[in-house]
């Protein structure tokens, strides 16, 4: 699997946290996610996603970019994961995908792709 990029906002879909967190039950609320982590988590990776208007200032600004990535993760992780499940799951390989990507950017691997506009 390559290089993950999420240049935009992550889209998220009620996720089996949201779910068990509204169901109301005891045992199954215990073992979800926080009902207050993806929000949070959704807002903080808004904060760090590198808009259009903002493209050429920071797209080599490889902290800023793994940073995107390692909030995308996050959302990812919250959105799609149940923690109490012993198997991988399609929110946990999302995550890792992307957590390898920011690994990537900081250890200079991977460069700026360049911008969709110029068709570099």
């Amino acid at each position: 699997m390559g290089p993950v990029r999420s240049d935009r906002p992550v889209e998220v879909s009620s996720g089996p946290a949201e779910t068990a967190s509204r169901s109301g039950a005891s045992h199954a609320a215990s073992q979800s996610w926080p009902v207050e982590a993806l929000p949070l988590a959704e807002r903080l990776h808004r904060q760090l996603s590198i808009g259009d208007r903002e493209w050429h200032a920071l797209k080599r600004q490889r902290p800023r970019r793994a940073a995107e990535q390692v909030a995308a993760a996050l959302v990812q992780l919250l959105a799609a994961d149940d923690p109490a499940a012993s198997a991988a799951t399609e929110g946990r390989r999302s995550a890792m995908a992307l957590l390898e990507n920011a690994q990537a950017w900081l250890r200079a691997e991977i460069t700026d792709p360049g911008c969709p506009a110029h068709g570099r």
